[in-house]
């Protein structure tokens, strides 16, 4: 589903150690292990730089609709709901239940990622309150300095200094997010999508989580950008409003 000729549990099986830096945020996951899967059938840099702004944008309904389809509709319809402005995310509905849905752009992936840039990328996701208040903040200031201009290095390096000067929250117990989104376009490879849950944890060893062993669900993601937060994956077999998602 998620890689040329790669099954779901094959992919499990693909795990990189990432240093401070080399990875990102929400796609994360899902982005590091098509990076290392398809990188020898994928050009190296077939997006070397960003888009016009416009490409990357989307009519603000549309958009507040694909954002709410990344969790059941009992969690997303009260859900504080924000989408992509020329200069950073905007809210669009303010939510009464503490959860937070977007849809990220590629530059939330890890930096060398191939697909960095494509405009065409679109990750719905819902975070509980407790990664709205820790993991969104690291959105904001990514998304903040794409869209102005600086590059994949400089990005990084802002996240890096502002989690060294603690102008980024710590990571709160409990943060999790859904990705259930039908709709999601996580890259340009076969079917596009993956319907998963996502848990973010301090850094361990994932073997204290049975995380990419045999016939474990559980894969560990990347690290966030210039922290220390890692990211387990669980695959899902259903999409949010229920009907079956495939999983290879």
């Amino acid at each position: 589903m998620i890689g040329e000729n790669c099954s779901l549990f094959r992919l499990a099986s693909v795990t990189r150690t990432v240093s401070v830096g080399l990875a990102a945020l929400m796609l994360a996951p899902v982005l590091a292990l098509l990076a290392n899967a398809q990188a020898p059938a994928q050009k190296s840099d077939p997006y070397p730089t960003m888009a016009p702004v416009e490409q990357y944008l989307m009519d603000r309904d549309a958009e507040a609709a694909l954002a709410r389809t990344a969790a059941p509709e009992a969690i997303s319809s009260q859900a504080k709901i924000l989408v992509l402005g020329r200069h950073g995310y905007e809210s669009v509905s303010e939510g009464s239940n503490g959860w937070v849905c977007m849809v990220e752009r590629g530059w939330t992936s890890p930096n060398d990622f191939p697909e960095f840039w494509n405009p065409k990328l679109r990750g719905p996701l819902c975070l509980n309150p407790s990664a709205a208040r820790s993991i969104v903040p690291i959105t904001y200031k990514t998304t903040e300095m794409a869209l102005a201009g600086y590059s994949k290095s400089e990005i990084l390096a802002g996240v890096v200094a502002a989690f060294a000067n603690h102008k980024l929250p710590p990571l709160e117990p409990g943060a999790m997010s859904y990705m259930m989104a039908k709709g999601a376009y996580l890259t340009d490879r076969d079917d596009h999508n993956l319907a998963h849950l996502m848990f973010y944890l301090p850094h361990t060893d994932p073997a204290a989580w049975g995380a990419d062993v045999p016939n474990s669900p559980l894969m560990r993601g990347a690290q966030f950008k210039g922290s220390t937060i890692d990211i387990l994956l669980v695959p899902v077999s259903k999409w949010s409003d229920g009907t079956p998602a495939p999983t290879d």
